[in-house]
C-alpha cells in the first residue's frame, strides 16, 4: 500500500483551496510557482538527445511536470543516490538508502536546453529551499537534488544555484545538492505516469496538479497539452 494516501474526509475541503492557491504566482518559498531567471550559463546543443536526472520530492509530481514539457521525449520515475540493491520503493521509503526519488528526463537539446529544464525545475516542479522534505513528505529520499550526467551539467547546475542564491530569488537559500556520478534506477511500474493515471487521487490533486497548471501559466511556450507517457518496458531501460 502506498503511504501517500489521504482520507477524503480530511482533504475534501482542501483540494479546491490548495489547487487555487498553488495556481497563483508568488515569491513565497513554500509556493514554487514563480518564474525564476534563466541560468547565466547553459549548454550548447550538440547531440540529438541528452538526459537529466532531477529530484524534488515525490517523483509523481516531478515526472508529471516534465511529461508536459515540449522538447522532453521521456520522463521516468526512479531512484538515484544509492546502490542498486536498495533501489526499491519499500527500501528507499525508509530514508536510509541514500536514494532520492528522482526523474530521468530524456530531451532534445535542440528544442530545449539543460538550463531551461533547470529553470522549470526551480520555478514550478518543487520548492528548492526545503531541506529533506517537500510538502507533506519528509526524509532524505525527498531531498532537492540534481544528479549531473556529465561535467558540463555539474558546472551549469552549480553555477545556477549560486546565481539564484546571490540574487536572493527566494526568501530562503536554495538547498539543492549537486551529486555527480550517481546511477539512476527506474522505479516500479505502478509509479510510472502516476499523475496522468490518477488525477483524482487526493495527494495528486492537492500537491501535483497545481504544478502542471503553473507550468502552463509560467512557461506557455514550453507547455504541451498531451503528456509524453512512458511505457513500462521503456522505463526498465
Amino acid at each position: 500500500m502506498l503511504k501517500r494516501t489521504l482520507s477524503w474526509s480530511v482533504v475534501a475541503a482542501l483540494v479546491v483551496a490548495a489547487g487555487v492557491a498553488r495556481l497563483t504566482t508568488t515569491s513565497s518559498a513554500a509556493e514554487p510557482t514563480q518564474m525564476v531567471p534563466p541560468p547565466a550559463t547553459d549548454e550548447k546543443a550538440s547531440a540529438s538527445s541528452e538526459t537529466a536526472v532531477l529530484a524534488g520530492g515525490c517523483f509523481w509530481g516531478v515526472q508529471g511536470v516534465f511529461q508536459h514539457v515540449d522538447g522532453v521525449t521521456a520522463a521516468v520515475s526512479g531512484y538515484a543516490g544509492g546502490a542498486a540493491d536498495t533501489a526499491h520503493y519499500d527500501m528507499t521509503s525508509t530514508g536510509s538508502t541514500g536514494h532520492a526519488e528522482s526523474v530521468k528526463i530524456t530531451y532534445d537539446p535542440h528544442r530545449i536546453s539543460y538550463g531551461r529544464l533547470l529553470q522549470i525545475y526551480f520555478s514550478v516542479a518543487h520548492d528548492p529551499t526545503e531541506l529533506n522534505r517537500q510538502g507533506p513528505d519528509s526524509g532524505t529520499q525527498y531531498r532537492s537534488a540534481i544528479f549531473p550526467q556529465n561535467p558540463d551539467q555539474a558546472r551549469i547546475a552549480t553555477a545556477y544555484i549560486a546565481q539564484l542564491n546571490q540574487a536572493k530569488v527566494f526568501p530562503a537559500a536554495v538547498v539543492t545538492s549537486v551529486e555527480p556520478d550517481k546511477q539512476f534506477y527506474p522505479a516500479e511500474a505502478y509509479h510510472q505516469n502516476y499523475l496522468t493515471l490518477h488525477p483524482n487521487q487526493p495527494y495528486i490533486a492537492i500537491n501535483d496538479l497545481p504544478k502542471v497548471s503553473a507550468l502552463e501559466q509560467l512557461f506557455p511556450d514550453r507547455y504541451r497539452q498531451s503528456p509524453v507517457l512512458v511505457e513500462t518496458a521503456q522505463a526498465a531501460k
